[in-house]
């Protein structure tokens, strides 16, 4: 009987090719064999490894092991083409996986391709021209020494974000490179810290690079470098990695106690993740990657993987492509912005109408001191940016000149675009867009920045309502992706196509939803927020809540509270019980806490980690009869109540399916990518079937197919 694996039939694979040319270094340092990892594509298709891949660059490294023992080169050098190193393995191919078997079968392939580079008679280099991530990062562990770039701006190992390891070397070769501790910062805290990378000079600083080279003649520099440590005149400095088992494992706990706190244990990725990282202190090769080999192989075949897949592939795909978007053929023309405020969220819109579209952006607000500060924010961040030489001297003074401000709402007169973002109070709203329409030009469109009043409502009173839509962005403005689009009843192709091609051009996610209270990610966060609100109120305690619901939210709730502010948390809870009845909650606490001046339920201690705040503890709602639930049963009704809610949203046609409510909870709150956003979980959870009596997604679109 044959025990041959049957490879999983996947779709057509791109595949990076690995030639190689020789290169005689200078100083008489001899030939290096330089492999260049190409796809065929430009920067926007970055080049990855799939089985195919694998196989090439497998084929390119024994030949050069042929070449090395043969004594026709010195060295081996492996290098990306233009901005892009490599970003790991293509993931495109998991869902395709059937069996553990197949599993097990990509894990090895990729570590024996990269032995072969660790394992070459001659020294070996890896120049990291540009993006690397995942195995793109292990292949560079795998050779002897590295150059980076200084204009690499992401440097990675994402896995633990996904619900992976590391597996192709990642957990063995990066500790006993670097240590422990800074490899878990690599591996765990910066993933599971919304996939935070590393720049080029924190790559060289951790110790993984050996030295930092300027972007302009990488590759030259590089093959210098490279003969002058083949001549003997450079020799990287390293620094020593301890042994000692009580440190180690100490950094190991330590990252342990960080998965915990942003997982609640529940991706099983990350754990597994730190326990190779503390075996490799002892560990040889061999047994290290067959550890890697058998954590891809469950890891490949878990539900956590999918739904981490699924997320990436919204993020990346739906994403481009907006469900529900009208034909962008229809849009207008955008060669000037008014913007009405100049507080925090309006000189943020400011400066983003100015950056990304380069077109003169006028703010307005009440008095002359007001206008003044917006638009001193602007220059300051303008200037912010210059010092960190994110723009140049002319384009920060081009940026300055484009932004100013008046008390006066004629500045508008031939602005094609307005967006308000005054106090969310209809009423204000209202008469601003009244003023407003008095002054544009029939066709200029009036976008509105509220987080959850109604579109319709707002351009009721107004000649020409077709041209209102909700244009919601989310805080920080310059780095939350989100962009939720409201057409209003009346609203039109034309005007809704310019906010959808505006949206698009200032680098958002848009995504359309239905005019209703709260919209997407408020409503969904409100009836999370109020559910959880409600079972401390009753008695559990914090603790036992947060431990519930850890992994579900980047934050514990009432740390988001403080992060979004007690006052708008409060009105958008007071918005959804108004709509909603009920179901929604109104916590006494938090109405206290606003009306105490508090700015949330922590106070931050000399290390900035969030603690209990006295006053805002002598405020909490003491029922008479306290309900104390397990942390078990708080999830239960936490899960129950968010797939209560995501049904009747989809009921009522409020996103246009269910993958973007996963988008819009990943790029508008954090959500875990490892959950898939919420819905995954829900199925995962049952939360769908208890409350729904169906699953939201089809077994195998964000889980193993069943």
């Amino acid at each position: 009987m044959s025990t041959t694996t049957e490879a999983p039939r996947m779709p057509a694979e791109v595949v990076t090719h690995a030639p190689a040319q020789d290169v005689t270094l200078p100083g008489g340092a001899g030939v290096l064999a330089l492999v260049t990892l190409d796809n065929g594509h430009d920067h926007t298709r970055p080049s990855t490894f799939g089985p195919a891949s694998v196989a090439a660059l497998q084929a390119t490294l024994d030949a050069l092991r042929a070449r090395a023992e043969s004594g026709e080169i010195q060295a081996v050098a492996v290098t990306g083409k233009p901005f892009v190193f490599a970003v790991g393995a293509d993931l495109s191919g998991v869902p395709y996986v059937t069996d553990r078997s197949q599993a097990l079968e990509i894990a090895r392939a990729g570590h024996a391709a990269f032995a072969t580079l660790a394992d070459l008679p001659v020294p070996t280099f890896a120049f990291v021209n540009g993006a690397a991530m995942g195995g793109g990062v292990e292949l560079a562990l795998s050779a002897d020494f590295r150059t980076v770039s200084g204009g690499v701006g992401a440097f990675a190992l994402p896995e633990a974000f996904l619900g992976l390891v590391p597996g192709w070397g990642g957990c063995w070769l990066l500790p006993r490179l670097v240590g422990p501790e800074a490899a878990l910062k690599v591996i765990i805290e910066n993933p599971l810290s919304q996939n935070r990378m590393l720049k080029a000079r924190e790559v060289v600083e951790l110790g993984i690079g050996d030295v930092l080279l300027e972007p302009a003649d990488f590759l030259e520099d590089s093959l210098r470098w490279a003969a002058a440590v083949l001549g003997g005149a450079v020799t990287p400095e390293r620094r020593p990695v301890s042994d000692d088992a009580e440190a180690w494992d100490a950094a190991c706990d330590r990252a342990r106690t960080v998965v915990l706190a942003r997982t609640g244990g529940r991706s099983p990725g990350p754990l597994r993740a730190v326990e190779l990282v503390r075996a490799a202190r002892t560990a040889g090769r061999t047994e290290a990657f067959a550890a890697e080999d058998e954590a891809l192989g469950d890891l490949i075949m878990g539900d956590e993987l999918r739904a981490g897949l699924y997320a990436f592939d919204l993020v990346q795909k739906r994403a481009k492509r907006p469900a529900g978007a009208p034909d962008k053929a229809l849009a207008r023309p955008v060669t000037k912005v008014g913007v009405v405020g100049a507080g925090l969220m309006a000189s943020q819109l400011a400066l983003l109408f100015a950056r990304r579209l380069g077109v003169p952006v006028v703010m307005t607000d009440l008095d002359e001191e007001r206008v003044a500060k917006g638009v001193g924010y602007v220059h300051q961040e303008v200037d912010t940016l210059l010092a960190k030489r994110r723009v140049s001297p002319d384009k920060a003074s081009f940026l300055k000149r484009l932004v100013t401000g008046s008390t006066s709402k004629e500045g508008f007169a031939d602005a094609d675009l307005v967006i308000e973002a005054v106090f969310e109070e209809m009423s204000v709203k209202q008469q601003v867009f009244a003023e407003v329409e008095a002054v544009v030009s029939p066709e200029a469109v009036l976008l509105t920045n509220t987080s959850s009043l109604s579109i319709t409502e707002m351009a009721s009173r107004l000649a020409h309502p077709e041209r209102v839509v909700g244009f919601h962005f989310f805080n920080p403005v310059a780095v939350m992706p989100l962009l939720e689009i409201i057409p209003g009843e009346h609203t039109d192709e034309a005007s809704l196509a310019t906010a959808f091609a505006t949206g698009r051009a200032l680098g958002k996610t848009c995504i359309r939803v239905t005019d209703s209270a709260s919209f997407v990610v408020n409503r969904l966060l409100g009836r999370f927020m109020g559910e959880y609100s409600r079972i401390v109120d009753a008695g559990t305690p914090v603790e036992v809540a947060d431990r519930a619901v850890a992994g579900m939210a980047p934050m514990p709730p009432f740390v988001l509270v403080g992060l979004v502010g007690p006052p708008i948390a409060l009105h958008n809870s007071e918005t959804l019980v108004r709509a909603f009845g009920d179901r929604f909650y109104l916590s006494p606490t938090l109405a206290r806490i606003v009306a105490a001046g508090r700015r949330g339920y922590y106070l931050n201690d000399e290390r900035g980690r969030p603690v209990p705040d006295p006053e805002v503890e002598a405020l909490r709602a003491r029922p008479a009869e306290p309900v104390e639930l397990s942390a078990e049963e708080v999830r239960v009704r936490v899960l129950d109540a968010i797939a209560d809610e995501v049904g009747r949203m989809l009921a009522e046609g409020v996103a246009e399916a269910p993958m973007d409510i996963d988008l819009a909870m990943i790029t508008g709150a954090g959500f875990s990518f490892w959950n898939g956003g919420i819905i995954p979980l829900l199925d995962r959870e049952g939360a769908s079937e208890r409350v729904l009596g169906r699953r939201l997604l089809p077994h195998g679109v964000a889980s193993v197919a069943r």
